[in-house]
């Protein structure tokens, strides 16, 4: 879809990628499942090379994710936390580094501006870089699910839908707003995002 790229002339060279986590950054832990402990938390291969390959092209890099397993009380805010601490030291062992974390960890029906596809978090997220949502028009948007390329599409990113996680291409036929792209993972996903500079 070389038609739908966007010229990043006299952008600043603003670079930014917003990531989903479970089943972009590491393994779906299964339909109605969450990755309640650390141990349940398992990088997908290539996903450290991916984030550490944006990381040196000056990508900053977001993961916007819905836990709301801490809002029905199946794990606890201390819980993931740790998961989040412990995977920010890997992927800065890697090579990587992860700007900031948002997670929604309310539940459906709240009626918060978080939870995707709501995109309360992208526009935090680019308020860290003192941009306004207008910004997200250069930006990446990496999910394994509709909700996720709903997110990127409502805060108007170029989406890429990733085979590693939820949801396949079976569940995409019957999707409204289709991704922009398709990778088979993440490290596939960072190819693309790269090489998008037309």
């Amino acid at each position: 879809m070389v038609e739908s790229r966007i010229n990043r002339k006299g952008d600043g060279g603003m670079k930014v990628v917003f990531l989903d986590r479970d089943g972009v950054i590491n393994e779906f832990p299964g339909n109605g499942n969450y990755v309640t402990l650390l141990k349940e938390f398992h990088f997908i291969p290539g996903a450290l090379e991916a984030l550490r390959k944006l990381t040196e092209e000056e990508y900053s890099i977001f993961v916007i994710s819905n836990q709301a397993g801490v809002g029905k009380g199946i794990y606890t805010q201390e819980k993931l936390n740790h998961i989040t601490r412990t995977m920010l030291q890997k992927v800065k062992k890697a090579g990587g580094k992860i700007k900031k974390v948002f997670y929604c960890t309310h539940k459906s029906g709240v009626g918060c501006d978080c939870r995707k596809p709501e995109i309360g978090s992208v526009r935090r997220a680019l308020g860290l870089m003192n941009k306004t949502i207008h910004a997200a028009k250069k930006a990446f948007f990496v999910g394994d699910t509709q909700v996720d390329i709903l997110a990127g599409h409502n805060a108007g990113c170029k989406t890429i839908f990733v085979l590693s996680g939820r949801e396949d291409r079976r569940h995409m036929r019957s999707w409204e707003v289709k991704p922009d792209f398709i990778a088979k993972d993440l490290l596939e996903a960072t190819q693309i995002i790269t090489q998008d500079v037309a």
